[in-house]
């Protein structure tokens, strides 16, 4: 079955797309560093407390709170997506970016080739891209030793989600 496109601004994450989210981020009620060089984070991956400051070692987090944060954070990612992305998506395109953007962040995602890329109709390209988001703080997390492995392998997830196979 085709997707159908349908104008952005008429999109909002599916449920699947955000129980995809949730599930590549993980769940920590504690403040953790996912890698040793990076922000402290908790709940479904979140780097900011609910009152706006970043989290610190030591913050905890109980999952109704984490899911609402998460949530809060999705529609942030969803307003910027609105405004950047002119053409017309499948849900699994938006879901797709939706996770990219909460994952690195929308003017990221927006100012990327990949928003580049669908606003031309060039939507398998724009899927493509999702290759090249493998890195992080110049590591490449293909490569075992840098032990990020598991940006990769969300990065093949959104890639599939983004061209129909999820």
């Amino acid at each position: 079955m085709k997707h159908p496109r349908v104008i952005v601004g008429a999109l909002a994450l599916s449920a699947a797309g955000l129980v995809a989210l949730v599930a590549d981020e993980g769940y920590t009620d504690q403040a953790v560093r996912p890698l040793p060089t990076d922000r402290p984070t908790y709940g479904f991956g979140s780097t900011w407390r609910p009152d706006g400051s970043a989290v610190q070692m030591g913050d905890t987090i109980k999952p109704p709170q984490a899911l609402a944060l998460t949530l809060r954070e999705v529609r942030k990612g969803e307003t910027a997506l609105h405004r950047c992305v002119t053409a017309p998506l499948t849900q699994g395109e938006f879901d797709s970016l939706v996770s990219l953007a909460y994952n690195v962040g929308a003017t990221a995602v927006c100012t990327s080739t990949m928003v580049r890329l669908h606003n031309a109709g060039q939507h398998a390209q724009a899927c493509a891209q999702f290759d090249r988001w493998v890195f992080f703080q110049g590591l490449d997390c293909r490569d075992p030793a840098n032990r990020c492995s598991g940006l990769p392998k969300r990065r093949e997830k959104e890639r599939a989600m983004c061209e129909g196979r999820a």
